[in-house]
Order: C-alpha cells, then sequence, then structure tokens
C-alpha cells in the first residue's frame, strides 16, 4: 500500500504483530513495505493513545449529556427569539 493508504484495523494487526516478538521488526517492516520508522511511529500512537479505548463509555455519557443540554440551550434561544419579535 503507498503512502496514506494504510486502514486503522492494518496499522493496528501490523504493531501487534511486531509487538508479540515472534518476528523480528525488520523482517515485519520488509513483508509490509514499510519502513521501521513507519512500524515504530505507529506503535509509539498506539502506546500513547491506547488507554482511551476503555475510556469510550465515560467519553459517550459525556458526549451525550453535552448533546442533551446543547439541545436545550438551542430550544431556549428559539423560543427567546420567537418572544423579542413577539415584542416588536
Amino acid at each position: 500500500m503507498g503512502k496514506g493508504k494504510w486502514r486503522s484495523k492494518d496499522k493496528l494487526r501490523i504493531v501487534l504483530e511486531g509487538m508479540k516478538g515472534e518476528v523480528n521488526i525488520s523482517q515485519l517492516c520488509s513483508h509490509y513495505g514499510i519502513s521501521q520508522t513507519l512500524y515504530y511511529r505507529w506503535r509509539d500512537q498506539l502506546l500513547e493513545h491506547g488507554a482511551e479505548v476503555f475510556e469510550s463509555k465515560q467519553r459517550n455519557k459525556k458526549e451525550a449529556k453535552l448533546e442533551q443540554e446543547n439541545k436545550k440551550l438551542k430550544q431556549i434561544v428559539g423560543e427567546l427569539t420567537i418572544e423579542l419579535k413577539k415584542n416588536d
């Protein structure tokens, strides 16, 4: 695959394969046609952001609450706009 053509799932699979330690990283990179620098960049991204996977439920609850609050605020703004137009 060319530059920027790797899907997230493919990157994850390759990095996990390398982290298992069953294959030499240089061989793994050669097999997939990527540089070792790219492999280690992907690995570092996974290690840096991996914890976010376990926070997704909590984030979804927060997002839902914010969306609900946003909807209420929009409704209030709409009602106030109508009131202002009536008073003109």
